[in-house]
C-alpha cells in the first residue's frame, strides 16, 4: 500500500506537546556516499549508466528472438486450431514466453537493479496433461508474457537506435581533438567532413571548430546517461507490469497473509483471556467458595471466627470484581463504546506511570473495529513506556487525514525501540498490517521515541 507520508503525518507531524522533542518526521538517512562531482558530471562514468546501456544493447537481439518465437509459435498454434494439435502448441508457446519472462526478470535485476517478484504459479485443480494445458491457457501471467514478447521488440529497436547513436556520437565528438589527425594523414582530407557538394566542402579542421566539436560532444556525453535512463524507465514499467505478479494476485496474497495474522491474533487473545480467567478470577472465586464453606461450618461453633472469614471473603469478592473489570476493559472498555477515543485514551493515559498529554482531533468517530484497534495500539504503546522507556513525559496525538486515521505516541525516554527481533512492537505492526495499517518507529538510542501508526478510516 502506497502512502503519502508528507501529507499523512499532519505537516511535520503536528504540535510538539511541549516535550522539547525534535520536529515530527521520519528519520533521514544519508544512504550513499558524498561525491565531489555533481550527478550530472559523474553520470557518464558510473557503473549504473554502463549497466543500463548494456541492458539497452542486449534488448534488441533478445527482443528479436523473443518476438520471432512468440509470433511463430502463436501463428502455428492458431493455424492448427482446426485440429487438436493447435491447443497444445498454443500452450507450449505461452509456456515458452513464461520462460523468457523469467530470464528477463533476472536480466532486469542484474542490470537495472529492478526486483520483480515471481508471478503467481499455475493453479491446477486436478493433475493431468489436459489440466496443465487448461491452467496455462487460463493464466493471466501467460498472456501478459506473450504481450511483453510482442511489444518489447519494437520498443527495443527504438531504444537501441536512440541510445547507441547518442552514446557513440557523444564520445566520438568529445574525443575528436584526439583523433582528428587521422583524416589529413590517412584520408587525404583536412578533417571530419560535415558538408560537401561539387563546388564546396566543409571540414572541422580549425582549432575553434575542433574545440566546438568537443563541446558539443561533451553535451551529448553528459546527456546520454539520462536519455538511456529514461529509455530503461519504460523497460522497468514493462517488466514490472507484465512479467511480475498482477495487482489482484498480490492483493490476494496480502489478504491471505493478513487473514492468518488476524486468526493468530484472535487465538492469542482467547488464550490470554482464558489464562487470566483461570489464574485470576476463577482461582480467586474457588478460594472464596472454600472460605465461605469453612465459615458456614464454623458459624455455630465459633461465630467470631466465622465473621472474620466472611469479612476476608468480602475483600476477596472486591478483588475478584476488580480483576473482572480489568479483564473486561482489556477486551473492550465500556468508555470507548460510550464516549469514543478521546475519553478512552484519557482513561488509559491516567493509568500510565508518567504524565501523558492526550490530543484527539476527530470530528466524527470511525467504525468500532478501527476505533478498537486504535485504542489498543495506544494502550500497548503506553504500557511499553511504563515498563521500558524510563521516560518522564509522554504525549498521544490522534487526528484524521483524508481517509486515514493517524496515531502518534511520543516519549522522552531512553529510546532503542524497534519492530525487529520478535518484540511487542513487531506483533503490533502485524496487527496493523492485517487491516492495511502501518507502524513507523523512530527511536534512536538515547531517545526520544516517536511511534506513528496509520489506520484506514471507515465511518461508523
Amino acid at each position: 500500500m502506497a502512502t503519502d507520508y508528507g501529507q499523512g503525518y499532519r505537516q511535520d507531524y503536528g504540535p510538539d506537546h511541549g516535550l522539547g522533542l525534535p520536529e515530527r518526521g521520519l528519520p533521514e538517512h544519508d544512504g550513499g556516499r558524498r561525491h565531489r562531482l555533481p550527478a550530472g558530471l559523474r553520470a557518464p562514468f558510473e557503473a549504473r549508466s554502463w549497466r543500463e546501456f548494456g541492458y539497452v544493447l542486449l534488448s534488441l537481439p533478445i527482443g528479436i528472438m523473443l518476438f520471432v518465437y512468440a509470433l511463430t509459435m502463436v501463428s502455428l498454434g492458431l493455424g492448427l486450431l482446426v485440429t487438436f494439435l493447435g491447443i497444445p502448441v498454443l500452450a507450449a508457446a505461452l509456456v515458452g514466453c513464461r520462460g523468457f519472462g523469467a530470464l528477463e526478470r533476472v536480466r532486469a535485476r542484474a542490470l537495472l537493479g529492478l526486483e520483480v517478484a515471481e508471478p503467481e504459479p499455475l493453479r491446477m485443480r486436478r493433475s493431468g496433461f489436459m489440466a496443465w494445458i487448461g491452467a496455462v491457457l487460463k493464466s493471466g501471467t501467460s498472456w501478459r508474457t506473450l504481450l511483453y514478447a510482442i511489444i518489447q521488440f519494437p520498443w527495443s529497436l527504438f531504444s537501441f537506435v536512440v541510445a547507441l547513436n547518442v552514446w557513440v556520437y557523444g564520445w566520438a565528438l568529445l574525443t575528436y581533438p584526439l583523433w582528428f589527425w587521422v583524416f589529413p594523414m590517412w584520408a587525404g582530407q583536412d578533417g571530419l567532413q560535415v558538408y560537401g557538394d561539387e563546388t564546396r566542402r566543409l571540414y572541422l579542421d580549425s582549432p575553434f571548430e575542433i574545440t566546438m566539436t568537443a563541446l558539443v560532444g561533451l553535451l551529448f556525453t553528459l546527456a546520454s546517461p539520462w536519455i538511456v535512463r529514461a529509455l530503461t524507465t519504460v523497460d522497468r514499467v514493462m517488466v514490472h507490469g507484465l512479467l511480475g505478479p498482477s495487482r489482484l494476485a498480490t492483493r490476494v496474497v496480502e489478504l491471505e497473509s493478513d487473514r492468518g495474522a488476524v486468526v493468530d491474533t484472535a487465538a492469542a487473545d482467547l488464550r490470554r483471556i482464558e489464562r487470566d480467567l483461570h489464574d485470576g478470577a476463577q482461582a480467586r472465586l474457588v478460594a472464596l467458595a472454600m472460605d465461605l464453606g469453612l465459615a458456614k461450618e464454623k458459624l455455630s461453633e465459633d461465630p467470631q471466627a466465622a465473621a472474620r472469614m466472611v469479612d476476608e471473603a468480602h475483600g476477596e469478592v472486591k478483588t475478584a470484581l476488580q480483576e473482572l473489570r480489568d479483564l473486561a476493559r482489556g477486551i473492550h472498555p465500556a468508555v470507548l463504546t460510550d464516549r469514543g477515543l478521546d475519553a478512552a485514551l484519557s482513561a488509559v493515559a491516567s493509568r500510565c506511570t508518567v504524565p501523558v498529554e492526550v490530543q484527539v482531533d476527530l470530528a466524527e468517530r470511525p467504525v468500532p473495529a478501527i476505533e478498537g484497534i486504535a485504542y489498543f495500539t495506544v494502550s500497548e504503546l503506553l504500557q511499553n513506556i511504563s515498563k521500558h522507556a524510563r521516560a518522564t513525559r509522554a504525549a498521544v496525538d490522534v487526528w484524521r487525514v483524508e481517509n486515514r486515521l493517524m496515531l502518534q505516541v511520543v516519549d522522552n525516554g531512553v529510546g532503542g525501540a524497534a519492530t525487529s527481533g520478535g518484540s511487542g512492537l513487531s506483533g503490533l505492526a502485524e496487527r496493523l498490517d492485517a487491516v492495511d495499517g502501518i507502524l513507523v518507529v523512530d527511536s534512536p538510542v538515547g531517545g526520544p521515541t516517536r511511534v506513528t501508526a496509520e489506520l484506514p478510516w471507515r465511518r461508523a
